[in-house]
């Protein structure tokens, strides 16, 4: 009888990668009654050149083709596919191989894509981002210490007018920015052409009474064409950032936008809402890290990346993964977490810290990340007992204790709106 499948034939623990193979990291569970083996076939198969059962003829081009299973080591499992697979340039199709129909498969009980070294040979079909962080440094004007940003809170709700006053008192309190959240597009409470000219008056105000450089992350997601033509309005208005929500609108609009804002000197601030639908659940999906670093390849300058002591779920070792991928430019290997990626000319990209935070837990943020990122403290800043304003200059006050090298209780001595914060808070970590 002839045989009915060909599974391990894409298993091969004796293969040695090419220079230009990708690799992936997986970890994965068999199904009841599968050997590891077994249910490593099927990834390989299933996300290249194979199918559920052996065929009569093939050209000769498609073992060259076929991805490899090639090391296993309890749960984890390693597969490098050929270059000749992908497109270049084309994030989707990468991802509609190595993370597509494998996690809907009965070959395997959980399955969790957990990195992948992408050969430089594919990272220069992709422009990666415009600026790099020395650059938005630049651009900001701010040398050494965090950049800040807050969150207009509640993050929906207000009319465009009374969210610009509270950005304005966001920025007299020393922040850099003031953010959209992922659900405030265009609503009829607050529309985004009138949001972005209120907020374009102020900001003029702001600065010129702070002598500060001010910006903001409009958040433009919406239908690309859309999008593209809300970039082209921030950008008529003298602004520098737009925000995407970069998983529900998808990579390719990611790209596309990529391209338009980079013709506008336009940055991207990546909003990752929806991300914990698949990067949540430790054995199934997909990781933080991997979407962080696609994010990168497409080009965007600033992306969520968790707090690790805030309201958001993600351990320390997770969160400095993630910000590895971001601000390396050799990743090194984490066991587990990581693989190597060398990334050539791509510039780095700031982990954006947001989720719970206040004034108390700055030190424990910055020790984490140290100085290269965007905090993002929003009601944290919002809830402060003497508002906004002083929610900020407690904020900045923190970052300079941190930076002084005193404790948050030295500095509370002389900043009053500190001291405030640390009345209310103290150091609470919100769940």
């Amino acid at each position: 009888m002839a045989k009915i499948d060909w599974y391990d034939k894409f298993v091969d623990f004796s293969y040695k990668p090419a220079k230009d193979d990708i690799i992936v990291l997986f970890y994965f569970e068999p199904p009841a009654g599968m050997s590891k083996k077994e249910s490593a076939g099927r990834i390989a198969s299933e996300s290249s050149t194979g199918t559920w059962t052996t065929l009569t003829k093939l050209p000769l081009r498609m073992k060259g083709l076929q991805a490899t299973a090639f090391h296993m080591n309890g749960n984890y499992l390693k597969v490098a596919y050929p270059k000749g697979l992908w497109e270049d340039g084309n994030m989707a199709q990468l991802l509609s191989g190595i993370a597509g129909n494998i996690f809907g498969m009965k070959g395997v009980k959980n399955l969790r894509l957990i990195d992948a070294t992408l050969p430089l040979n594919y990272i220069k079909g992709f422009k990666g981002p415009l600026y790099g962080m020395s650059g938005i440094r630049k651009l900001m004007g701010v040398k050494k210490r965090p950049l800040t940003g807050a969150v207009v809170k509640p993050k929906i709700g207000f009319s465009a007018k009374e969210h610009a006053q509270i950005g304005y008192e966001t920025w007299m309190g020393g922040f850099d920015f003031v953010k959209d959240d992922e659900n405030l597009t265009s609503q009829k409470f607050n529309r985004f052409e009138e949001r972005v000219k209120i907020m374009t008056k102020l900001r003029d105000k702001a600065e010129k009474l702070t002598g500060e450089k001010k910006s903001a992350f409009f958040n433009i997601t919406a239908e690309t064409e859309e999008m593209k033509r809300r970039a082209k309005i921030v950008a008529d208005a003298g602004w520098d950032y737009i925000m995407i929500d970069v998983v529900v609108t998808g990579t390719s609009a990611v790209q596309t936008l990529r391209d338009y804002c980079g013709d506008l000197g336009l940055a991207i601030h990546a909003h990752r809402a929806m991300h914990a639908s698949f990067d949540r659940n430790p054995k199934h999906g997909m990781t933080m890290q991997f979407l962080a670093k696609i994010m990168r390849v497409i080009g965007v300058n600033n992306i969520h990346t968790g707090t690790a002591v805030g309201k958001l779920v993600g351990t320390k070792s997770e969160v400095t993964a993630i910000a590895d991928v971001l601000r390396e430019k050799k990743t090194k290997a984490k066991k587990n977490l990581l693989l190597e990626q060398d990334w050539g000319n791509t510039k780095t990209v700031f982990p954006a810290s947001s989720g719970g935070l206040h004034p108390g837990l700055v030190p424990d943020v910055m020790k984490i990340y140290g100085n290269e990122l965007v905090l993002l403290v929003s009601g944290g800043i919002h809830g402060h007992p003497k508002g906004t304003r002083a929610g900020a200059a407690a904020t900045m006050q923190a970052i300079a204790a941190v930076m002084e090298g005193i404790s948050l209780k030295e500095k509370a001595k002389t900043g009053k709106e500190l001291r405030e914060a640390l009345g209310k808070w103290g150091h609470h970590r919100p769940r």
